[in-house]
């Protein structure tokens, strides 16, 4: 199966960098340096070759470098396939206009973010989701349909347009006199839209369940369990998908009032949550030790990439910033192992290039200087 690749990546008045250009030859690549010098903001880069804000999900104008333009660039020369693709992903300087990337694959302009996935799928790994256990649904609703964008691309729309809809739904239900009409048009969209996103995370969890499964015997990192929260009380999506959004429809209509003395809609897709529990130990994660759930997280991204592979037809980029700093030799070397497996390009941080000793002779080793002039 082809894999996609990054074999250049220039960037521009991006975070710390004025300019800088690289090119890589291997699967592995590591990016190596004190802290604050940049590493990260590398990884922030390449995760704009997919939908959204990127791994720290900052506004494009934070991205912008002090002192700068107020804009940047973020060009990667990426093979997919066998077929070489130019994608550009640039922050105009302000203009009076809102800030928003402009995106160009080859010599088109994409007229959506959801057409980088035409061309790669990444996925990304980073310190700031090692609370993703214990912290609020909300993180783990953004993973769980981070995960589905990537292979569902339709997602991302159906997502977005859900949330569009229920904030109107909102907005008209806090007004003296409500507008029966134009609320039973945005309940019969977010019905549609809502049942659909259930399902598609349903058959996520279902698949990632399977992948899992296959895989540990032979994995180094612990098993997850996983059990999805639809946010509907009553709709068990167990009949036709037609019937559901009735179903789902006149619950919305007959919670109005209810929900305008909440302020909110109580109940919907945006009310999801992912539970992960250690599976040899029958616990939730969010009881295991910092460590046990640093490896059931790198676990279900290893298996989110296999699922990745399989169905999209690619293999994904990794992005894995600082994975290697809290796992011992012989759990680092065999993340590398299965990585390598996986024959997906993985992109990593760390501050002691010692860390990746295990890659020696097998990866781009790239020092990173700090500061912002490069």
């Amino acid at each position: 199966m082809p894999s996609s690749r990054v074999e250049t990546l220039r960037v521009g008045d991006f975070r710390n960098y004025s300019v800088l250009d690289l090119a890589f030859e291997s699967g592995f690549v590591v990016f190596h340096g004190n802290n604050g010098a940049g590493k990260t903001n590398l990884l922030e880069a390449l995760s704009l070759l997919s939908p959204g804000r990127g791994i720290r999900r900052a506004t494009y104008g934070e991205m912008a470098r002090q002192g700068g333009s107020g804009g940047f660039l973020v060009r990667a020369g990426i093979v997919s396939n066998e077929t070489a693709t130019l994608v550009e992903s640039r922050l105009p300087p302000p203009g009076g206009a809102p800030a928003s990337r402009h995106l160009r694959i080859d010599k088109t302009v994409a007229r959506t973010a959801d057409e980088l996935l035409e061309v790669c799928r990444v996925l990304w790994l980073t310190p700031a989701m090692d609370g993703l256990f214990t912290g609020p649904a909300g993180d783990r609703r953004r993973f769980l349909d981070r995960m589905v964008l990537a292979v569902d691309p339709a997602h991302g729309r159906r997502a977005s347009d859900y949330e569009r809809a229920m904030r109107s739904r909102n907005r008209l239900l806090s007004e003296d006199r409500m507008d029966d009409v134009w609320l039973s048009g945005l309940e019969a969209q977010m019905a549609e839209l809502g049942v659909a996103m259930a399902i598609a995370r349903r058959e996520l969890t279902r698949m990632l369940t399977a992948k899992i499964a296959e895989a540990a015997s032979a994995s180094p990192f612990p098993a997850a369990r996983l059990e999805l929260s639809s946010g509907y009380e009553l709709a068990d999506f167990s009949t036709a998908a037609v019937e559901t959004e009735e179903e789902v429809r006149l619950a919305l209509r007959r919670s109005r009032g209810i929900d305008r003395a909440a302020g909110r809609t109580r109940e919907g897709a945006h009310r999801a949550d992912l539970a992960v529990y250690f599976a040899a130990k029958n616990m939730p994660a969010a009881l295991a030790s910092t460590g046990e759930q640093k490896a059931l997280l790198i676990g279900l991204v290893l298996a989110h990439a296999q699922l990745v592979a399989q169905l999209s037809g690619f293999r994904p980029i990794l992005l894995l910033d600082e994975v290697a700093a809290h796992l011992d030799p012989g759990r680092r070397a065999a993340l590398f192992d299965l990585v390598a497996l996986l024959g997906v390009q993985a992109f990593m941080t760390g501050t002691d290039a010692a860390l990746f000793e295990a890659l020696a002779g097998r990866a781009d080793m790239i020092s990173v200087a700090s500061t912002s002039e490069r």
